[in-house]
């Protein structure tokens, strides 16, 4: 198998790493193996794919969509570096309003599933980031949700103190405000 698959702090979200196979000429990994990735349990069908490219102290996010168009992302960053975090937000979770956080980069080369019921954001480490994330639903304006990036409850321990946020996403709402139905099923 080529990839590495290891379960988080919270265990639904999963820290992915590939086999990457490097000489002379540079490297080859595979980012996505539907085989693979069911036999680790992440057995969704992935349907859109997203790339943004930002600048050094650009946070995006915290961003979800609501059922029945909640997404499930898996998440690299191919060039640069990004700090991606991952917030429970399924109500009566053991793990609920809590956070995890990794550096992904072109470096390391890891990715972060991030299943639905989860908020998702990231904060841009390089002097540039490219981030390319796989999404198990269609984008839908109607669904789009978000929380604010430095909640209190949550208290992501982000490594910038004023990121450049877009006007959107400096509006967001804390998590105790936000529209959000997700539940947690054992």
């Amino acid at each position: 198998m080529p990839f590495k698959f290891t379960p988080t702090a919270i265990p639904a979200v999963v820290l992915v790493e590939p086999a990457v196979f490097a000489d002379g000429r540079g490297y080859f990994l595979e980012s996505y193996k539907q085989s693979d990735f069911a036999s680790a349990g992440i057995a969704l069908p992935f349907i859109q794919d997203n790339q943004s490219v930002s600048e050094r102290g650009v946070l995006r996010g915290l961003h979800y969509q609501k059922e029945p168009k909640a997404q499930g992302k898996l998440v690299r960053c191919p060039q640069g570096s990004i700090f991606d975090v991952a917030v429970d937000i399924r109500k009566g979770s053991p793990t609920y309003a809590k956070w995890v956080g990794y550096e992904l980069s072109a470096e390391n080369r890891r990715m972060l599933y991030v299943p639905a019921g989860f908020a998702h954001g990231f904060l841009t480490l390089s002097e540039t980031a490219m981030v390319q994330y796989k999404c198990t639903e269609e984008y839908s304006p109607a669904h789009d949700r978000g929380i604010i990036w430095n909640d209190p409850v949550i208290g992501i321990a982000w490594q910038h103190a004023s990121p450049s946020l877009s006007a959107k996403d400096a509006r967001l709402p804390l998590l105790d405000a936000a529209d959000n139905e997700f539940r947690y099923d054992r």
